[in-house]
């Protein structure tokens, strides 16, 4: 049966393996990209090469109101009938910062509100469009083991607080450090894979969620906001680490991704997959206490934006030209660049 799959960070590497991955060993899927502003047409027309069935979606994944203008047009053309059923979720993009100062229009620390407020955002006001059986997969780091064994030293392990700070900037020791956004960083994967169990708890029967590790992984775009030395060693210095056990090929890691995505890699819902295999997170991952109060916090931080497009989604009896500006309004109230590489 023809299906939708939304997905971010796809235009390019993990998630451009992955993309080109699901559309060929999934020919009745229609692959929809979250893309930043001016950047879809390119990766759409090469994934769609051959009549492959993708289109894209213009979101800046560092602003709430960029984001809920996404899932809105995506809720219309999934209610006019313009997209086969959804079935799949990929919240694939990732940011991390040379500091944990940035911060997003919206007022949260910018790590925070692209790898945990926009995924969940996206899931909140899709959840009542998917049609099960469905997957929901969002790419995590073993950065949240905090140890060498998975980091090799290169990133702290996460400083877990309130999620009132977690969300706002200056939340770490040095903040305007390398150190504090790799923190941040680490932390909030860690806070994604929280919320993929609180998923698991609270989505409709026939809607997995799972989190996907793809391992360390250089020569991404990962670190496009790092230093210049920084930035040379992961691009081409440490993608030489793929031939060892220490690190996987980019290739490798997009292909794990797709075979999650389609379910070709066996996961129920609420499990941690690392790289092409079933395993534990960390121990401190398994917290019910933390991820509820996480879960609540979220819901608090994106509740407004949610509001706001419940709303607009319940009046079904507006007129073909009050759509069309509301569109129109929409895609003037989508703009910058997004923070995340894909």
């Amino acid at each position: 049966m023809t299906h939708t799959i939304v997905m971010t960070g796809a235009s390019r590497g993990i998630g451009r393996v992955a993309a080109e991955r699901i559309l060929n060993r999934a020919p009745d899927v229609h692959l929809l990209l979250v893309v930043r502003a001016s950047s879809g047409a390119r990766p759409t027309a090469e994934l769609g090469a051959g009549g492959r069935a993708v289109s894209y979606v213009e979101a800046d994944l560092g602003s709430l109101e960029s984001v809920r203008s996404a899932a809105t047009g995506i809720r219309d053309r999934l209610g006019r009938g313009d997209l086969p059923p959804l079935r799949g979720f990929v919240g694939n993009a990732g940011a991390q910062y040379t500091n944990a100062l940035t911060e997003t229009p919206d007022g949260f620390e910018t790590t925070f509100a692209v790898n945990v407020l926009a995924n969940h955002l996206f899931i909140r006001l899709l959840t009542d469009h998917f049609t099960a059986p469905a997957r929901i997969v969002i790419t995590v780091s073993d950065t949240h083991f905090g140890d060498f064994r998975h980091n090799l030293g290169m990133v702290p392990g996460p400083a877990w607080t309130s999620p009132d700070l977690l969300a706002r900037t200056g939340a770490f020791p040095g903040p305007h450090t390398a150190a504090g956004g790799r923190t941040a960083y680490s932390t909030s994967k860690l806070a994604a894979i929280h919320l993929v169990h609180e998923y698991a708890r609270r989505l409709p029967a026939g809607i997995d969620a799972v989190a996907h590790n793809p391992g360390f992984v250089p020569g991404t775009g990962l670190a496009r906001h790092a230093g210049p030395l920084a930035r040379f060693a992961m691009r081409r210095i440490l993608p030489v680490m793929a031939l060892t056990p220490f690190a996987t090929g980019r290739d490798t890691a997009g292909r794990h991704l797709a075979d999650v995505v389609l379910g070709a890699t066996r996961a129920p819902t609420g499990s941690y997959v690392d790289r092409d295999r079933l395993a534990r997170s960390s121990e401190e991952s398994y917290d019910p206490r933390r991820e509820t109060e996480l879960w609540e916090a979220v819901e608090r931080f994106t509740a407004a934006y949610a509001t706001a497009t419940s709303a607009d989604a319940s009046s079904d009896d507006r007129t073909k030209e009050d759509r069309a500006k509301e569109d129109r309004a929409k895609e003037d109230r989508t703009t910058g660049q997004a923070v995340h590489p894909e």
